[in-house]
């Protein structure tokens, strides 16, 4: 019907009118706002229902509760509020009758539905349900909220809600939040709602965790705190250890400071848990950076379950036997305090490639041999670290698919610790943090069967005639819709590469080739990572780089396809966006 407006409102038309038919639908610019006449009052609505789209209008109406017809989601006619919460509220709008006319205020305030979309993602998260928190982004991003605020918003939640603590959901959280920079619009979006439905798996059927209180005392320095957390985490006190966690935040220790606590108990011991330790321990702090330091008392503690708890590598056959690992490294590290002190650090270091070598070699004590050499000859900590996390790189580049399809975990565990410690070592360098570089070193050679026979990394140059980089996008992303396309999908990011092709795009590409996938919690680390160590050798060295993107590709290329139900509910709630209409089909599919 002609819509009249009036100083921002909508005229609905006269009330007679609207007594005789029961419903009519006006215009409210972006979707229709259907005005009920029910037990003697005028009601205003959205005309979408909130779950899928489908008209309220064609809805039934009974004791002032409106139900629709799609899915039966049951909505109070006064409040908007959903009986259903799978549904989500539906908008009302204020009503105003005037000389027999009725008038819809369709104005809503941008603090008004930023502030609702705060709580329905804390309902979203709370009740798991993915196309909740989805909408909730979305809106919000609209809004203009930061992504970081976003972030910390799930950060909260799944420190709150998860007895054990910090877990896949937070660090998967983390990960997306540290390439949503890097990412189109719609893969932003992606990123968020797959870190935050991740977070409220992990927290689905969970107990809340109890903070414990910091100890009283203001009088201890921040020496003797680290010497009782790492005592404690020796132990396994998890109820000691976060009390001492507690007291040197309370006590304004700063972050670098914290963190050196932290990673010097995680390396007493030997690739703890996996590797997932320390990955776990730095996506903690790479969200604080995000999202500020003020939520450290609330995040850093959920670390302390899983440092307490953690499978120490140094008590598992394959680091004892045939090779006992751990008594090949134990003179070494308790001679690297001195080392460190002794030597002299030299930026113009030039030893990264006959390091890598060695690194990727199949004698572990050449390898101790070359790490202390390079810490003689002056290498940065940060140089050995990134060393190591290219050589676990070239494990995947190297990967073949003749191995079992579970060891692409095994390779993509030691990648994902080295970049974590990599990372640490940036941000809290110490003798203690730096024997996690040994650490990570001989995982790497635990793991030299699987290049055994080795994948052929692609190589040499590539004329960019003739070659479209934005084809070239397309056939990587027509590639994954198949299995087994692992090798295809490396030589293809390598022709990208060699070609000169713009790498925003591809890392964009990548980013969007994992959003549409219902991906497993080490495919969202294989390409956090790995876009992280592309940046760092990029510059310095390319081909390395390039290497590393190829074992992106691969390990996204071994993981792909899968039923992309996570991408179909993002797609419902983009429409619903739009204001399209859910009853007609999608052309995107």
């Amino acid at each position: 019907m002609a819509v009249e407006q009036r100083e921002g409102l909508i005229c609905a038309g006269p009330l007679s009118e609207i007594q005789a038919k029961g419903c009519v639908v006006v215009s409210g610019q972006r979707h229709g706002i259907a005005v009920f006449y029910h037990e003697g009052h005028v009601y205003a609505v959205d005309n979408r229902c909130p779950h899928m789209g489908f008209p309220l209008s064609k809805g039934t109406l009974h004791q002032g509760v409106l139900t629709c017809h799609w899915h039966h989601a049951r909505f109070d006619l006064t409040s908007g509020g959903t009986f259903d919460p799978f549904a989500d509220d539906v908008q009302v709008y204020p009503v105003h009758i005037d000389n027999g006319k009725v008038w819809i205020d369709p104005r809503i305030s941008a603090a008004d539905r930023t502030a609702r979309s705060y709580r329905r993602l804390q309902d979203g998260l709370e009740q798991n349900l993915g196309l909740v928190i989805v909408k909730s982004v979305l809106t919000l991003r609209e809004a203009g909220e930061p992504y970081a605020r976003i972030l910390a918003a799930g950060a909260r939640f799944g420190t709150r809600y998860r007895a054990a603590g910090w877990g896949p959901g937070l660090t998967i959280l983390t990960a997306l939040g540290n390439l949503v920079p890097q990412l189109g619009p719609e893969e932003q979006v992606l990123a968020l709602y797959h870190g935050l439905v991740h977070v409220a798996e992990d927290c689905a059927g969970q107990p809340p965790r109890f903070a414990r209180d910091p100890l009283p005392t203001r009088a201890v320095s921040p020496e003797r705190l680290k010497e009782w957390l790492r005592q404690l985490v020796e132990v396994r006190d998890v109820e000691g250890t976060e009390r001492v966690l507690r007291t040197a935040i309370a006590n304004g220790c700063p972050p670098a400071r914290v963190a050196d606590m932290l990673l010097a108990a995680a390396t007493d011991h030997y690739f703890l848990n996996g590797g997932h330790t320390i990955d776990f321990l730095n996506k903690a702090f790479e969200l604080l950076e995000r999202s500020g330091w003020d939520q450290a008392e609330e995040i850093l503690p959920g670390l302390v379950p899983a440092l307490c708890r953690a499978q120490r590598s140094e008590e598992s056959n394959a680091w004892r036997h045939p090779i006992d690992l751990v008594a090949l490294l134990e003179p070494v590290l308790a001679d690297l305090p001195s080392l460190l002190r002794e030597r002299r650090t030299s930026s113009s270091w030039n030893g990264f490639q006959p390091l890598t070598s060695i690194l990727l070699g199949d004698d572990p004590k050449a390898i101790v041999d070359g790490l202390v050499a390079a810490l003689r000859d002056g290498a940065p900590l940060t140089a050995l670290s990134g060393a190591v996390a290219y050589a676990a790189a070239v494990r995947i580049a190297r990967f073949h698919t003749s191995n079992e399809f579970g060891d692409w975990i095994t390779v993509l565990h030691t990648f994902s610790y080295a970049n974590a410690l990599h990372q640490c070592l940036k941000r809290a360098p110490s003798p203690e943090a730096a024997r996690g570089i040994f650490h990570g070193a001989m995982r790497l050679y635990l793991d030299r069967f699987l290049n055994i026979p080795p994948a052929r990394i692609p190589e040499g140059n590539v004329q960019p005639d003739g070659i479209s980089a934005e084809a070239l996008l397309n056939e990587f992303l027509d590639l994954l819709d198949r299995e087994q396309q692992v090798n295809a999908a490396g030589s293809l990011v390598h022709r990208y590469l060699a070609a000169g092709c713009d790498d925003t795009l591809l890392i964009q590409t990548l980013g969007k080739a994992l959003l549409r996938e219902d991906a497993e919690f080490h495919t969202y680390q294989m390409l956090e990572a790995g876009i992280q160590q592309y940046h760092e050798l990029k510059t310095a060295h390319p081909r390395e780089a390039r290497h590393v993107l190829i074992a992106v590709a691969r390990y996204l290329a071994a993981h792909s396809p899968t039923p992309r139900s996570l991408l179909q509910t993002a797609r419902i709630a983009i429409r619903l966006h739009r204001g399209e209409d859910l009853t007609q089909p999608d052309d995107e599919t």
